[in-house]
């Protein structure tokens, strides 16, 4: 054998080690003190487009216990191609089980290039080329597919049926024991419906391969009908199929899914289409777990990241609101964008966005602190510069070598009035009643974390939001791509707000739709959007009144303002309860801090039926409950207002405090009136 050029091998299937002869090794390319008895050394030998045919020609003989013989290319040292062949006869034990395969190998270069080739020669070059073809095409068209549709989509193409020489096609999804859609073509709904979906048990052709892992071919209508007999009243759905081919799809031991094949006119299947089909449905599978495997990431990624942000937004008179967020298409991690609207006790709102760096569970859980942080500041009452700057200090006393952007918004509904902070994040952009749009103009500072020691400064701006105005605050992946510039981005983006809707949740649908396909989804998006609500906005009335420590008349006539508001208001019932109660809360606030009070009233609530007191006053201090003596002629405030209000609570603010309490009206009053003093 060695004199005719023709080497010989052994493999033992226990230790997967892989002996040649120095004829082998030669006609392989490899030089003997290469040579580690490995199959991947062995692989990297041969051209990776032969390697399915190879394997799947491979893997039917061991399950069959045959030998096998088939053709391949080896790139040698020098680069140049040569074709080999390999015949191998697999050997089994006294239980049945393959321990073994021997066989030789030989030079087929001048064989199959010869130019007088026999028949069976040309076939198998034919052969060859088509399932290099049909491999290549799936390779092409895979390799770009992240999702478990990408790689529907792709299989179920009208090219690769061509290719394969099928007219129809369905694929099938393991999923909990039963087989689920995954796409199809070429065949009626309802023949997918009730031949190729079901659990695992059922008698049905995809069931069954999924079950055995064995792919099953059929070559008659007849033999269809006799193997599937309770699928026989479906046959009349497809009258023109006479054969079909249904595979099991394997990736790392496991069925990951199965595929069925219709053919009009087809009698037979050479054992070259049944090996070209099972080296199809290899490169199938392991696409598919791979998009299976980006689905379940991108779920998690985007479940998690859902549940980092805040819920439900506030409701705010005279505002329209809307936000989303949109997960990287390219990635299946969690990003650091984040939304946020804070509603004030005084009826404004303060509307955030911002971007931590990276794309990691890091970047999440510095978001997730950094919006508790900011809202923490927030509820405490400090000037959104004083927010922005104790959040960046809060940031760099994390430690996590992160930094953050951020752009903050006060707005007041009723006046239009917005003051804008930013954080190294893009200003936020205006639509105007007239439709026009523009950039607010409003300087920023350093990203939050850079700024070292210290508290650092971040300018205020103030504009106002005319009625009917829209004001978007975004991130940057909302417009920004690595292949153009940021101004032509931006300028898009102020087209598409222009170009949408209204009203605030579909023009954040159409914002995501214009910009998706122009950046490509290349970062994570979220965005806020706030419309000012038309015309005169119903904010309701509201009455404030300052009390002095150092004039006790104060007090009495806004007692006579509060109980003439309520009149105006048909809330009258209430006059009393609210006296007393106001009462006391301010006289606790002028005899417990250095300053005077402001006492806040106004209706809330469902139709304005319950009325909400305030009394702010500049102590941080909070009141301490306390049991009072018998005859003790003060220390029972707090005990009356748990007693009378049907809530009540205390609100830090940045210069003190605000203490407030609501009061219902009784069942059968009448609603406030718009009219009121002011």
């Amino acid at each position: 054998m060695a004199v005719n050029g023709m080497g010989v091998f052994v493999w033992d299937l226990a230790s997967g080690v892989m002996r040649y002869d120095d004829v082998g090794l030669s006609v392989m390319g490899i030089r003997p003190q290469e040579w580690d008895g490995r199959l991947a050394t062995l692989g990297e030998r041969m051209v990776e487009a032969d390697l399915p045919v190879i394997e799947a020609r491979v893997d039917r003989a061991l399950r069959e216990r045959t030998s096998f013989s088939l053709y391949f290319r080896v790139r040698l040292r020098d680069g140049v191609l040569r074709w080999t062949h390999v015949q191998g006869n697999v050997i089994a034990d006294g239980a049945g089980r393959a321990v073994r395969v021997m066989g030789v190998i030989r030079d087929a270069s001048q064989e199959l290039w010869a130019v007088d080739q026999t028949e069976e020669v040309r076939r198998a070059k034919s052969d060859h080329r088509r399932q290099a073809a049909v491999v290549g095409h799936l390779s092409d068209v895979l390799a770009s597919a992240l999702t478990v549709q990408d790689v529907a989509g792709a299989i179920t193409s009208p090219q690769l049926l061509h290719q394969l020489g099928a007219d129809s096609i369905a694929l099938g999804l393991v999923e909990n024991g039963q087989v689920v859609p995954g796409g199809s073509s070429g065949l009626p709904e309802p023949w997918v419906r009730n031949v190729h979906l079901g659990r695992f048990t059922e008698r049905l052709p995809l069931s069954e391969v999924v079950r055995t892992r064995e792919p099953v071919f059929i070559t008659s209508r007849e033999e269809f009908a006799e193997r599937y007999p309770s699928l026989r009243v479906f046959l009349e759905q497809v009258p023109d199929a006479t054969a079909a081919a249904y595979l099991p799809l394997i990736a790392q031991g496991s069925p990951v899914g199965a595929i069925g094949l219709s053919y009009n006119g087809k009698s037979y299947f050479t054992r070259e289409e049944r090996t070209l089909l099972t080296a199809a449905c290899s490169t199938i599978a392991q696409s598919l777990q791979r998009a299976l495997l980006y689905n379940k990431e991108q779920q998690l990624a985007t479940g998690l990241q859902e549940v980092m942000l805040p819920g439900p937004m506030p409701h705010i008179g005279g505002l329209d609101l809307a936000t989303r967020y949109r997960p990287a298409h390219t990635s299946g991690e969690i990003g650091g964008d984040w939304y946020d609207a804070i509603a004030l006790p005084d009826g404004r709102i303060i509307a955030a966005v911002g971007d931590v760096q990276g794309h990691d569970v890091t970047a999440a859980a510095v978001m997730g602190q950094l919006r508790i942080a900011l809202r923490a500041y927030a509820d405490e009452g400090h000037p959104l510069a004083t927010i922005m700057a104790r959040t960046s200090a809060f940031l760099a006393e994390l430690d996590t070598d992160r930094f953050a952007t951020c752009v903050l918004t006060l707005l007041d509904p009723r006046t239009g009035v917005t003051v804008t902070v930013r954080a190294g994040h893009p200003e936020p952009a205006v639509r105007r009643p007239d439709g026009s749009v523009a950039w607010l103009d409003a300087p920023g500072g350093m990203p939050l974390g850079l700024a070292g020691t210290g508290l650092p400064a971040y300018p205020e701006s103030e504009a106002t939001l005319e009625p009917g105005s829209t004001l978007l605050l975004c991130t940057d992946g909302l417009f920004e791509t690595r292949t153009a510039d940021i101004d032509q981005g931006r300028a898009q983006l102020l087209d598409a707000l222009r170009s949408g809707p209204e009203h605030p949740d579909p023009l954040a649908e159409h914002l995501l739709n214009t910009m998706g396909p122009y950046t490509r989804q290349e970062d994570d998006v979220a965005l806020l959007l706030l419309r000012r609500a038309a015309g005169e906005p119903m904010t309701g009335p509201r009455f404030t009144a300052s009390i002095s420590r150092t004039d006790p008349d104060t007090l009495h006539a806004v007692r006579r303002r509060l109980r003439t508001a309520l009149h105006e208001w048909s809330l009258g019932p209430l006059g009393d309860t609210a006296e007393l109660l106001a009462c006391e809360l301010a006289t606790n606030a002028l005899l417990h801090t250095e300053g005077n009070a402001t006492l806040t009233a106004r209706p809330v609530g469902d139709g304005r039926r319950t009325l909400r007191l305030t009394v702010s006053d500049t102590s941080s201090a909070s009141p301490q409950r306390r049991a009072a003596a018998e005859q003790s002629a003060s220390g029972r405030g707090l005990l009356l207002v748990e007693e009378l209000a049907e809530a009540w609570g205390v609100t830090p603010r940045g210069n003190g405090k605000s203490i407030w309490c609501e009061i219902p009206l009784p069942p059968g009053g009448t609603r406030y009136s718009r009219h009121a003093p002011q």
